[in-house]
This record gives structure tokens, C-alpha cells and sequence, in this order.
């Protein structure tokens, strides 16, 4: 099973129960994807789904806050965001597309692939804006300044627009996407595949980023990133971040490095 984080955050409390639900029901890891989200393997079940106890203790975490439209909340988001550098917090644009995607049903139907990426303007998550295949987004933006972010969609740079309405934004162009992929076995997966019909192209803003190094592992301004060895949280591991995240009263953050970012002293927006 595959848990959906926006932006990578989660609350100590929140892993210490993935935890117990892994060693209760599946293999006893957790396992981190390069979407910044979550699995849980071994897990009993059938050919109609989990085992609904399963269900039941994972959405008694908070982590599954919708099951209609769970598939469809691929947020990727610059780690440091709202906690050092870039050039805006980009988790409140997060967090209100996130709310479209758990709310508005229509949105339930994107394909299980389709990744939203968000990029605080610091070039971090450019190989996903900017990428091709399974590495591409499909809608994203990237922050050109406190108030304004350039439209990434498809394979091509749009328009432009304010944050404050960003995420209303991306949640339009994805419901256009939706209007024109066609139906069928023949219906696109990615907004590359039509993206000519989303939206407009527009060359690049001057105003944009060079792509940035993924976050070092290791000390880093505004915390620490721990690797965790072949994307794999082992109970004794996760123990230590959770008892360290406590100490310092914070929330971590899965990165897409197969990494979780831990803020010193600061609280990532929830």
C-alpha cells in the first residue's frame, strides 16, 4: 500500500504508527519512494483488497484522509521549503491543491501516475519540472519570486500566475486535462501526451532558477538529511528520527532522495 504525503511531511506520532501497522500486518519496514510518499508491503489481503483491519489502523493515523481519490495526490514539493531558502513556502500551495484533490470527486479519475510538482523557486526539483517519461510532471510551477511562479505543463512552460491563486490553477489545467485526454484504451495517461490542449506554451522566465543539486545528506542548513539505505526504514532506524524529531518538537520530511529531512528547531507547516 502506498501512502500520498504532500510534500513529504509527516508527524513523528504519525511514522511511530506506520510502524507498529507494519510490524503488526506486513513486513516490518517502511519502504520510501522517489515521490517523497510511503509503502507498506506484505500486507494481508485478497483479490477484492486489503484486509480491512489493515485500512481501518492506517486511516486511524490521519495518512489516508480520502479513499476515492488517494491514487491521484502525487504533490511534490521542495523539502526546505518554509524552512530555509527558496523564495517562497510552497507547502501552502501544497496544501490547497491537495484539498481540491481530496475533495472535488472529478479529480478522483487522473491516472494513479500523475504527479503535481511544486518548486519554491530554489531549482530543486527542475529534473522533475523539466524531465521526460516516468521522471516528468505532469502540472507543476516554480516560483520566480514571493508572489508569482511560472506554469510548468506537459513537456512545455506556461503563463505566469500569482501563489495566491496557484493551486486553484493547477487544479483548473487539471480538470482541463481530464475534458481532453479521450476515453478508452486509447485515453493519455500525461499531460505531455496533449499538452498543446491544456494550455498555451510560453518561453521560460528570465526570472527562473538554475536547476540545483539534490539536498546533501548529512548536516544541512535548516536541519539534517538522513539516507535511509536503499530507500528501506528499518524499525531501528525510524525509532532514532522519530526520538530525535521529538526532542526537537518538528515534523519530517521524505525527500525523493530516498532521504528524510529532519528541521532543526523548525516546524514544517502542516
Amino acid at each position: 500500500m502506498r501512502l500520498r504525503l504532500v510534500g513529504g511531511a509527516i508527524r513523528p506520532q504519525q511514522l511511530s504508527d506506520l510502524l507498529a501497522v507494519s510490524a503488526t500486518f506486513g513486513d516490518g519496514r517502511i519502504h520510501l519512494t522517489r515521490r517523497a510518499n510511503l509503502q507498506l508491503r506484505g500486507l494481508p489481503g485478497d483479490s477484492k483488497g486489503l484486509d480491512p483491519r489493515v485500512v481501518d489502523r492506517i486511516e486511524a493515523t490521519g495518512l489516508l484522509p480520502t479513499r476515492s481519490g488517494e491514487l491521484t495526490r502525487n504533490i511534490l514539493v521542495s523539502p526546505q521549503t518554509g524552512i530555509w531558502g527558496g523564495r517562497t513556502d510552497m507547502r501552502r500551495v501544497a496544501l490547497r491543491l491537495d484539498h481540491h484533490l481530496i475533495t472535488d470527486k472529478a479529480l478522483g479519475g487522473l491516472p494513479g501516475r500523475f504527479l503535481f510538482t511544486l518548486d519554491d523557486g530554489r531549482g530543486d526539483m527542475l529534473d522533475r519540472l523539466t524531465g521526460t517519461g516516468l521522471r516528468g510532471t505532469d502540472l507543476g510551477l516554480i516560483a520566480l519570486d514571493s508572489e508569482v511562479a511560472q506554469l510548468r505543463v506537459g513537456d512545455n512552460w506556461s503563463s505566469v500566475v500569482y501563489l495566491e491563486g496557484a493551486a486553484d490553477e493547477l487544479a483548473r489545467l487539471a480538470h482541463q486535462f481530464l475534458r481532453v485526454r479521450g476515453a478508452g484504451a486509447d485515453a493519455a495517461w500525461h499531460v505531455r501526451e496533449c499538452d498543446n490542449e491544456i494550455a498555451p506554451a510560453a518561453p521560460h522566465d528570465h526570472r527562473m532558477a538554475m536547476r540545483s543539486e539534490p539536498l546533501a545528506y548529512g548536516a544541512v542548513a535548516g536541519g539534517i538529511h538522513v539516507y535511509v539505505r536503499g530507500g528501506v526504514l528499518t524499525p531501528a532506524v525510524g525509532r532514532s528520527l522519530i526520538a530525535l524529531a521529538d526532542s526537537l518538537d518538528t515534523t519530517l520530511v521524505i525527500t525523493p532522495w530516498h532521504g528524510i529531512f529532519v528541521p532543526d528547531n523548525t516546524e514544517v507547516p502542516r
